[in-house]
This record gives C-alpha cells, structure tokens and sequence, in this order.
C-alpha cells in the first residue's frame, strides 16, 4: 500500500455534496480522487483530517477559495500571505476540511482553479508511531521533521502527510477537539487495515462506483 487512489467521504446528504464539489471544484476536476457516500456516524467537531489542493499560484488559491465559499462552505482561514507563501482554508457543508496553498508569491499565468496536487494531512496523536506503521504498510518516507512528516507517492493521484493533531488544527484554523467516526475512507493500493488513530483504508477495488 503504497499509494492513495481515492478518498471517500461519508455524509448525510450525498446530493447535497456532490453539488457543493461540483460547484466549488468542478468534481470532474478531481479525477475521480474524491467521492461520497452516505453514513450517518457520530461524529463531532474535528475529524483529525484536512484536504489540501496545492497550487500553481496565490490567484488559483483565491479562486478555489472564493469558489467553495460561494458554494456554501464555511470560511475558516481567508487567503492570506505568510512567511512560506499564501494560502486559506474552508469547512464544507459536509465537515470535511479543504486548504488552498502555494508557495509562489505572485501570479505567472491566467487565473484559474486549476491545482498541482492533492494531499491527505491525517493528525496524529504519536508522530512517530504513526510513521512507523505507514512505512510497514509500504510507504516511504520522504521529509520528517518534528511533528511533521511527508511521504513519497509518485504516481499516486493523493499525496499523503502525518501532522502532530493540535498543530494540524491549529493550521486548519479549528479547536483540535472531536469524538466520533472521521467520516473518511482511504482506498489504496494495499488490504484493508485501520491505522492508530482509527483512519480506515481499504482495497481501491471496495471504493470504486459500481
């Protein structure tokens, strides 16, 4: 298991969602990496996850943002420069977390919503204990630093990261407190096995739409 091809998000209206991606990211877009199903699972405050779209440049971050707001996601962190480049982040109507980022500070091209990369941040309690099971499980890891790490998934739709819990919460822009389920299932490349933290993989094949 050594790449991510999809993620599914469990919600309780999946028309609902399905008009919100449609609308904020264009769901066609995503290239399939994103899906939803229905579960009605407790669940309550942060879910220990965010979703990331890394783009080319600050205007692309704008306009998915604007995008999603405009769609009826919740405003969590607006667009904003800092010292490693300019991003914001979203609630959506179903929970989930979406930041838009890049590390560019000025625009080279047309405006539009247009992303380089997907990546899955999970919060983790035990950083370390986290990265070893991932790298058993076949990943590899590329950067590790403190509370952070980044694994290398070339070719994967989805790249994949473990943050510290409280210091992803507090980059998301939510308190780091939630119970229940993490509405999220990840569809890789290998078995299905749950992790440390209770994040739920399973075989690419049990996620694909009939």
């Amino acid at each position: 298991m050594s790449t991510i091809e999809s993620i599914t998000l469990e919600v309780q209206d999946t028309a609902a969602a399905d008009r919100f991606y449609a609308d904020a990211f264009a769901l066609d877009a995503l290239d399939g990496r994103v899906r939803t199903r229905a579960a009605d699972q407790h669940t309550s405050g942060f879910r220990g996850y965010t979703l990331s779209l890394v783009v080319p440049q600050p205007g692309n971050a704008q306009a998915l943002f604007d995008a999603a707001v405009a769609a009826g996601a919740t405003v969590l962190k607006p667009i904003a420069k800092s010292l490693w480049g300019v991003g914001g982040s979203v609630q959506a109507p179903d929970g989930a977390i979406w930041k838009f980022a890049t590390s560019a500070k000025k625009d080279t091209e047309p405006v539009s919503r247009a992303f380089d990369r997907m990546v899955l941040l999970l919060g983790v309690e035990d950083v370390g204990a986290s990265k070893r099971f991932y790298a058993e499980q076949g990943f590899t890891v590329g950067k590790s630093f403190g509370s952070y790490v980044d694994f290398e998934t070339p070719g994967s739709p989805i790249g994949l990261g473990l943050y510290k819990r409280r210091a992803l919460a507090k980059d998301a822009g939510v308190p780091e407190e939630g119970t229940g389920s993490h509405r999220l299932v990840i569809a890789g490349t290998g078995g299905a096995v749950t992790d440390p933290d209770g994040f739920a993989w399973a075989p690419a094949s049990q996620t694909a739409p009939a």
